[in-house]
């Protein structure tokens, strides 16, 4: 994870301004920075989306292709994740510095949105043990200003949501062999519901409070963070620590209670601008660096 050195008297500064809820960048400690996001931005993917939280930035890009289904699970589909740490986000992802902080992620995305919970598994499913559909889900960290997991969970999210799979045919020849076809048709095809994939809240523990969205300055005062997945319902569906220092059971729960209600907040906003962007069609004004 990208760090930046802070010193004693920045610390007690930052502490102090968390204690009184009011953070050096004049946000409260429940406070998100200012959002932008961006869809359909890469125009070889089934779906995409660039997400700026801040200095943060993350662009995603979901790319559909026929596999076998997983010998546990033969009537779903599935996704795969690969996070590249792009060295120009910091220098510390140069060479193979960012290798185990892109593992790590995949890691914690896999749990959360690969299952049944999140996306419908069963939708991707073409023909039950033979065919199904895999969503190839790319990340690239563009730029690191701290909370990648927030960051990366919203990409995903929109990504999703943008994500077009063709509609599939099946077809029986004189021999009962089926035969798949892929509709030409970019209209014919399948959309997924994304209401109930899950958001990551990050909460990171400073001083004897806790805050949503920490910067890297922030981060360096932190003790430890805690990662959760949480519903439009404000559902937990995940739940993990970060971070070398330890969490009272007290802190645990009520960053927890914290993780609910901002997460709860953040899906019907989200929704509401992903679907006016759906609505403008190619009419809207595209803006990002690949606009």
């Amino acid at each position: 994870m990208a760090t930046v050195q802070v010193s004693e008297a920045e610390k007690v500064y930052i502490l102090h301004g968390i204690r009184d809820d009011l953070r050096v960048d004049g946000r409260g400690c429940e406070d998100y920075r200012h959002m932008e996001i961006e869809t359909d931005v890469v125009s070889n993917t089934d779906g995409s989306a660039k997400v700026t939280l801040g200095h943060t930035a993350v662009l995603v890009g979901i790319k559909a292709e026929i596999g076998k289904p997983r010998p546990m699970f033969p009537g779903e589909g599935y996704l795969e994740f690969f996070v590249d740490c792009s060295a120009n986000a910091t220098p510390e992802f140069e060479g193979r510095g960012g290798e185990e902080l892109g593992t790590e992620l995949s890691n914690t995305l896999y749990k959360v949105f690969n299952n049944k919970n999140s996306v419908n598994l069963k939708s991707l499913c073409i023909l039950k043990g033979e065919h199904c559909w895999v969503l190839y889900v790319d990340v690239l960290l563009l730029q690191c200003d701290g909370n990648l997991y927030d960051a990366i969970s919203i990409a995903i999210k929109a990504a999703l949501f943008n994500t077009k799979i063709p509609k599939v045919h099946i077809s029986s020849d004189e021999e009962g062999s089926k035969e798949i076809e892929l509709s030409d048709d970019p209209y014919d095809c399948m959309r997924l519901n994304v209401e109930n994939v899950p958001c990551i809240v990050t909460l990171c523990k400073v001083g004897h409070r806790h805050v949503v969205d920490a910067t890297l300055q922030e981060k360096a005062c932190s003790v430890a963070s805690l990662v959760m997945a949480v519903t439009q319902k404000g559902t937990v569906t995940c739940l993990r620590k970060v971070g070398g220092g330890s969490l009272d059971p007290e802190s645990v729960f009520e960053m927890t209670e914290t993780g609910k209600r901002v997460g709860k907040a953040l899906h019907a906003p989200l929704m509401s601008l992903l679907q006016q962007e759906e609505k403008l069609g190619k009419s809207r004004q595209k803006v990002g660096f690949l606009g």
